[in-house]
Parts: C-alpha cells; structure tokens; sequence
C-alpha cells in the first residue's frame, strides 16, 4: 500500500475563474494520487519519478468561486490525509470570488504574507545558539486555533527555504550515516537523495505541514536553497567548478528545486506546454531528462527561467530570479541577463492601467541601508579593476566575506530596476502602489524612494522566519541606516568615483530585529502594511504586530 510521505502542499490556485487548483504530494511508491473535495470538486493524476522518490502535482476542478472547500488525499484509492488523530482544522482550498471573464469581485482583496529565510533547526555547532520561535510556525498554530483569524490568500517564501550548507545535528547524524564527512563537501549536502532530507526536515513539522496544505504558496530560491554566496562572480564560480564536487551539488540543487518547488508555481496551462515536465512524467524514470536539463540550466542560465508571473485580480506579481540569472564577467556584471531584464520590463508595462497594484518579488533586496549600498558600488568597481589589480584582488576577497552581492552590487542593474520602476509607477494608468517585496538580511524594515511619481513606492523587506544574526551584523545594520553611515558611504563613493546613486531613499519605518512575518492587505487602490513578531512565552510562542500601517495614505515624513 502506497504511503504519503510529503504534503500535501497547495501551490496554485485559480484566481481568473475561481475553480481550480493545484495539490503537490509525494508518495513512498508508484501510484494513483487523487484530492476529493467536498461537493464533487477533485482531480487525480500518476505519481512520476526522480532519483528513486515519487511525485504528483495533482490538478483539482469543479471548485466553487468565493467558496472554502475540505479536501482529502487518496494514495491508489486509500486515505492518507488527513492524517489519523489530527488536531488540526480539516486542510481547505479557498477559491477567490470572480465576477466575470478573468475579473475578481469585489470584496476583501488579497492578503499576501511574506519573509524568507526559515532554518527548520539552528545548525549543528553554529555559534548562535537557538533561533528562538519560528514565525511561520506560530503562524500556523494561530490558524490553526482560531478559525475566524484573518488567514493569507498566498504566502510568498522568498528564499532559502532550505539550507543545504547549515545541516542541523539530525540530519548530519543521518548524512554521517551514509558517507563520510571527512571527505568533501563535509557537512553540506552532497546530491540530490540528501536535498530530499533537507525538505523532510521542513515540511514534516506537523505545523508547517498543515499550513502548507492550506494556505497556497509561492517560492523562489535564494543562495542557500544551493550555497552560500551562491554565483556571487565570475572568479567564485571558477574556483567552485573546479572542485570534485559541486557538479553534483548545483544538479542536485536545481533538480530538487524543480521538483519541489518550482512545479508548484506554475498554472495548469504552463505545466501543460512545459516540455521538460512532459518528459518526466512519461518516461518511467525522469531522472535523466531532469539531470540534463539541470546540468544546462548550469552552463547556460539563459535556456530556463525560474522567474514567473502572477495575477491575483487586480493586484500583479512578477517573482524573479535573482541568482541563476546572472552576468558574472566584471566588465558586465548584471543581476538579470538580458533576456530576463526584457522579461521583467514586459510584464511590468503589460496591460498597465489594469491592475491596482504591481509587487515585485525579489529575494534581495532593491533598497539597503545606505552605507552597505555605497559600499556594494564601492566593491564593484574595485573588482571591475577601476582602481587597479590590487584592489581589484582585495575586492573579490572582501565580496566574498561581507555578501557584497545586493542590487547595488549590480549598479547598471539596480539603476535598470529603479528607471522600470519609476516608468511604471508614473503617469494616469500608473498602480496605486509598486512594492518590491525581499528578505535575505534578516531584519525588516519599510524604505521608500523618493521619486516623483504617480503610485506610492515601497521596499518592504522581512527576514528571516526563523534563523538568528549576530550581534555584530546586528550594529553593522544599525550602522548602515544612520547618518553616520551616510556619511562612510560616501567616502567609498569618493574612493571608487562611482558617484551618487541614481535614486535616493529613507528608511520610513524599522529595522526589526527577529523571527518575523509581513502582510500585506490589498484592497482597491489600498494598501495596508503589518509586521508580525514570534515571541516565546510560557505557553508556548504567539505572534505580536510592532507595525500596522496604511501605504496608501499620506506619504511618512
């Protein structure tokens, strides 16, 4: 009998007719993955294979627009979720209301709640002790408790929803099982069977299970869903290719995204005309199609695109690829090869004037504070060779060490972002907000351009879920938003002669420190901002809002 070993997970949902969606799974076995919902609605499809694991992306239809639907999984006709002596609600998929071809109703809006960066357990021998409460987590536990809590229509992970080189103590005991740590990559994961671990380790948690299975997600990767400093430049790829064993590691690493993560934000229709799915799911064993299309993704970034397109009603997201997409060479470093600027740039302008607000999902973010931006321009230009070999040798180094990899670290790309940004936030079809949506450098905090423009402009960045920073980080940060920092800032600005930035900001609310979650509530041409905290208590962990703000209002002095 066929067991379900992962999930379910809900990823897509239908918001043009309200009447479909998608439900990933995995099985311990070759079999017939089938969702029966409540009132009729359900779906089935094969499991397909890769590297000895069984998955299915279920499609689900006959939904009911503006309805919250139970469901339940079935393995080769058997129940198998949910699971026996739950205490969690029965898993739903709630369906927007539609009124009419390809238009949402009126009505609550969307709520997208949002961060990145989630250790399932600190790593074994890290120096920073306990992360304290998990926030996505304590999210799922108050859901869970409290029927009437205001749930998210789309909770949007935006990177490193697994570390691949921070092994908790259980999972190297189990690698230490398998291979030996003394021979390289020591304790990282090595190949695709212990990425497996990774997401078990996640997704197993009996919270973070049943919120996945009913509140749909989107994701994207960031550098430790593969390394740290993952394509950071030219020189790093170079010395990495050269070791025994990064091949297997980026194919493992590519392959495992697709497989769980990637699938799952695609539509019925893009995975329909997707070739590489197709592939896999004909043949008995799609290891192979998958590897090569892995090991091309790897030398030539350029034959796939990770980033991808949502429409939630009137509100738009654009989530993009900020780490396979690279240019690496010095003399044309760009955080999005051409083809995938063009991308961005086309869905961005796109029916402009038909949708109300544009979210930009990026995991790094556009806007930093001040000084780490000057000193991320700075870096660039010694490294490009502006101010010789030697510095340019010193500035690789001091790259690598400090994570100087941000926007800023790209400059013709950040000011690329910022002229598409203001392009479309100007003018009468301009949205009523564009909010580039980040995380990466675990704090939170709300920065704000100051362009002229028709639309409010946000930089809303949250992290990490649940992972801890040190002290020392903790200052830098603090740093790099005061006026001091300003200040440092544009000594590297006068030492590289790389000038001042083509946009200037402020920091209009934050930095937060700690486990923590962003919401942000759509509604017509409203807006409207909260920051959730986990804080541990006798009874267990709750979530505390530090910030409830309205963005559409008058603009922060």
């Amino acid at each position: 009998m066929a067991g379900l070993r992962l999930g379910p997970l809900l990823r897509y949902v239908d918001w043009d007719t309200g009447g479909s969606a998608t439900i990933w799974v995995e099985a311990d076995r070759p079999c017939t993955a089938e969702v029966r919902c409540a009132g009729g609605a359900g779906g089935s499809a094969r499991t397909f294979q890769v590297a000895g694991h069984h998955y299915a992306l279920v499609p689900v239809t006959g939904l009911s627009p503006g309805s919250t639907t139970a469901y339940e999984v079935l393995l080769d006709g058997v129940q198998v979720w949910p699971l026996p002596d739950s205490g969690f609600p029965p898993s739903t998929i709630s369906t927007p209301a539609v009124a009419g071809p390809g238009r949402s109703a009126p009505g609550p809006g969307l709520r997208v709640t949002f961060g990145s960066c989630r250790q399932a357990a600190p790593p074994a021998g890290g120096r920073r002790g306990p992360h304290g409460a998990d926030a996505l987590d304590t999210l799922a536990a108050r859901l869970a408790a409290d029927p009437e809590a205001e749930r998210p229509d789309v909770l949007l992970l935006l990177g490193d929803q697994v570390y691949a080189d921070a092994l908790s103590r259980e999972t190297r005991r189990w690698i230490a099982a398998r291979r030996d740590l003394r021979e390289a990559p020591g304790a990282q994961v090595a190949d695709y069977e212990e990425y497996t671990r990774l997401y078990y380790e996640s997704w197993l948690d009996p919270e973070i299970r049943w919120l996945l299975s009913t509140v749909p997600s989107l994701q994207i990767f960031d550098d430790h869903d593969v390394i740290d400093d993952w394509n950071t430049s030219a020189a790093w790829v170079a010395e990495m290719r050269a070791t025994p064993w990064w091949r297997e590691r980026i194919l493992s690493g590519l392959m495992s995204y697709w497989v769980y993560q990637h699938l799952g934000n695609l539509s019925p229709a893009e995975l329909e005309a997707d070739d590489l799915y197709a592939a896999v799911r004909d043949t008995p064993d799609g290891t192979e199609p998958l590897r090569a299309f892995a090991s091309a993704a790897d030398a030539d970034p350029a034959t796939v695109r990770w980033s991808y397109r949502r429409d939630f009603g009137r509100a738009r997201l654009l989530m993009v690829d900020t780490r396979a997409a690279r240019v690496l060479a010095e003399d044309g470093r760009a955080m999005l090869d051409p083809v995938e600027q063009q991308w961005l740039r086309d869905n961005a302008l796109a029916g402009r004037g038909g949708y109300d607000h544009l979210l930009i999902g990026s995991s790094l973010p556009w806007l930093m504070p001040p000084l780490i931006h000057d000193a991320e321009a700075w870096n660039a230009a010694l490294c490009r060779g502006d101010r010789g070999p030697r510095w340019a040798r010193f500035g690789e180094r001091l790259r690598r060490r400090s994570d100087l990899e941000h926007w800023a670290a790209f400059p013709a790309s950040f000011a690329a972002l910022t002229d598409l940004i203001e392009e479309v936030g100007t003018g009468p079809r301009a949205p009523a907000t564009v909010c580039v949506l980040s995380g990466d450098v675990h704090h939170a905090y709300v920065a704000e351009p100051r362009i002229p423009s028709t639309a409010r402009l946000f930089q809303l960045t949250c992290s990490p879920v649940h992972n801890s920073i040190h002290m020392a980080v903790k200052l830098g940060f603090r740093l790099g938003w005061s006026r001091m920092g300003r200040w440092l800032g544009r000594g590297f600005s006068r030492h590289a002669r790389t000038g001042r930035p083509p946009v200037s900001w402020r920091r209009t609310d934050g930095p937060w420190f700690g486990n923590q979650l962003m919401t942000l509530a759509l509604a017509g041409r409203t807006a409207r901002l909260r920051l959730d905290q986990a804080h541990k208590h006798r009874k267990g962990a709750r979530l505390v809002t530090v910030l409830d703000r309205e963005l559409t209002g008058a603009e922060t002095a």
